[in-house]
């Protein structure tokens, strides 16, 4: 499924990943039962044409976290820094989010990115420091603008992340068709042993 039609624009890439993280913010902040009350609190709705990408990026961010709960949580805490100071924050997510795409660009390391920006941003309104929050949304919009937006573009933009949710689910259907094949011959090599031996 494509999210548009013809390539976006820097900017639209930009709107689209701030719209995109909202959704992802949104689900970990109420995931951990915390209240925003801020009144831009509630994401926005995602353009029909992102829904997908949305739910894609919400779904692989659930695998991802779930297979290393730990990276994902606490995020202020293992970067050792204090969410008072908004600069630092932002400084501190931009130094993150540049290590995770130091040797390439794939949409598990992009998903990445938002994991830790959303982790930030449940650390920000645990700690009471929620207006901290929009620095986070800027801070990862400007990081798209300078970092993924030529690679974006060279995907038709964030649909591109779809692909990534056959490729889970073609992986999920290949691992289990090889656990049963690999299942089957060592039964019959059992049997093969156990009719060797009796015979």
């Amino acid at each position: 499924m494509e999210v548009l039609e013809q390539i976006p624009t820097e900017s639209e890439l930009v709107l689209h990943a701030k719209l995109l993280f909202r959704e992802f913010m949104w689900s970990r902040i109420t995931r951990e039962g915390l209240i925003w009350c801020r009144v831009e609190a509630a994401p926005p709705a995602a353009p029909p044409a992102l829904t997908h990408a949305a739910l894609v990026l919400l779904k692989l961010g659930d695998e991802l976290e779930n297979m290393r709960p730990h990276v994902y949580r606490n995020i202020a805490k293992q970067l050792n820094i204090s969410l008072a100071m908004e600069a630092v924050v932002s400084d501190a997510f931009l130094y993150v989010a540049t290590e995770i795409l130091s040797l390439g660009i794939t949409w598990g390391k992009v998903v990445a990115i938002f994991a830790v920006a959303a982790g930030l941003a449940v650390d920000c309104v645990r700690q009471e420091r929620a207006a901290v929050v929009h620095t986070i949304e800027e801070s990862l919009g400007e990081f798209v603008r300078k970092s993924l937006v030529p690679w974006l573009r060279r995907r038709g933009g964030w649909g591109d992340i779809s692909k990534c949710m056959r490729t889970v689910e073609n992986r999920t259907q290949t691992h289990w068709i090889s656990s049963v094949i690999l299942t089957w011959r060592h039964l019959l090599k059992m049997i093969y042993i156990y009719l060797m031996k009796y015979l």
